[in-house]
């Protein structure tokens, strides 16, 4: 027996436990499906909140809907449905995520950076999992290219529909016919709406992907910008960071409302307020693109002050994007403490 024909007689025997109303059987049917689940409701929401409130109301609603699941589709199309439906109700109910730049415009005082603005705002970044797995690299390549921050925030301006649809058709690999059944339209529609979302895409995304980007400077390169990134920043230096930023480089920190728009305002941002205190930088992947967790000196150790992202363009860095919001990194998991410190 094949290992594919044994996975699948395995999800059988849970399935059927499930509908007896086994609940550690229901857990493991929809464990191998929880990540994909957790990255395309980000992906359709822009927050890794909402992203956790619609999968929890996809499993919810999943475990009461079971016992009508007849099979038609496989079950992690039927989960598919399920997250969709919950993720455009969840859409429909909360403001479009922003980044700083669509919030408003860039400021050169480096002395004000504004109250700030608490609540469903801002998008967030997405923390890649280590120990995820991928067998075809192709497919690899491009749900990383999926999450990259730019991307998803190409997102939120689509209509929740349209979100869907481009996710499921492009990333995911769904058929229009699927994706038909799937939103309760005709394979006509779900054309015309890919359509429309790519239009609307071309015009918000950078000509290259983060991921075109990192395969042109390879993994040396990509080791040794992120590395000279670290040690100037550690050492308070901002000649070098400089150094490393395109011109047109901009830096952003929700939830202040604050960002910084070109090398020069940039740097003075970085002169005046950035490095009040001394920082230790630990690289994490973010968004299918470099990230690093920034911990502040506090005296008696560091404390995580942002975790930041950073964007690139021919090989320099056009966008470092810092998220200061201690709430947001409780979820991403990212340690409040740089370990090693007590």
């Amino acid at each position: 027996m094949g290992a594919v024909q044994e996975a699948d007689d395995a999800e059988d025997r849970l399935l059927a436990a499930a509908r007896r109303g086994d609940e550690t059987a229901f857990a493991a049917l929809v464990h191998r499906h929880r990540r994909e689940l957790d990255a395309y409701c980000y992906r359709l929401l822009g927050s890794v909140q909402d992203a956790e409130d619609a999968v929890q109301e996809t499993l919810l609603a999943a475990w009461r809907g079971l016992p009508g699941f007849e099979g038609r589709s496989s079950l992690r199309t039927w989960l598919y449905r399920v997250a969709t439906n919950a993720a455009l109700r969840l859409s429909a109910r909360r403001p479009r995520r922003l980044l700083s730049f669509d919030a408003g415009p860039p400021r050169c005082d480096t002395g004000d950076l504004g109250e700030p603005v608490p609540g469903p705002v801002w998008v967030e970044p997405w923390l890649d999992d280590p120990a995820a797995a991928e067998d075809d690299p192709a497919a690899a390549y491009l749900r990383r290219e999926s999450v990259e921050l730019a991307f998803v925030a190409a997102l939120q301006h689509l209509p929740g529909t349209q979100r869907a649809v481009l996710v499921l058709r492009e990333v995911l690999g769904f058929s229009a016919a699927e994706v038909g059944r799937l939103l309760d339209t005709t394979p006509v529609s779900v054309n015309s709406a890919l359509q429309r979302a790519r239009a609307t895409l071309r015009q918000r995304l950078p000509a290259r992907s983060q991921q075109a980007e990192l395969a042109a400077l390879g993994p040396d390169g990509r080791r040794e910008l992120v590395r000279a990134f670290v040690a100037a920043w550690e050492r308070a230096d901002v000649p070098a960071l400089l150094a490393l930023l395109s011109a047109d480089a901009r830096f952003t920190m929700p939830p202040l409302p604050a960002w910084f728009d070109g090398r020069e305002d940039v740097g003075r941002f970085l002169a005046d307020r950035a490095f009040a205190t001394p920082w230790r930088l630990v690289p994490v992947g973010g968004d299918g693109q470099p990230a690093l967790a920034c911990y502040q000196d506090v005296g008696a150790g560091h404390r995580l002050g942002a975790v930041t992202v950073l964007h690139l363009t021919g090989g320099r860095i056009s966008w470092i994007a810092g998220f200061l919001d201690p709430a947001l990194h409780r979820l991403l998991d990212v340690p409040a403490d740089l370990p090693g410190d007590r």
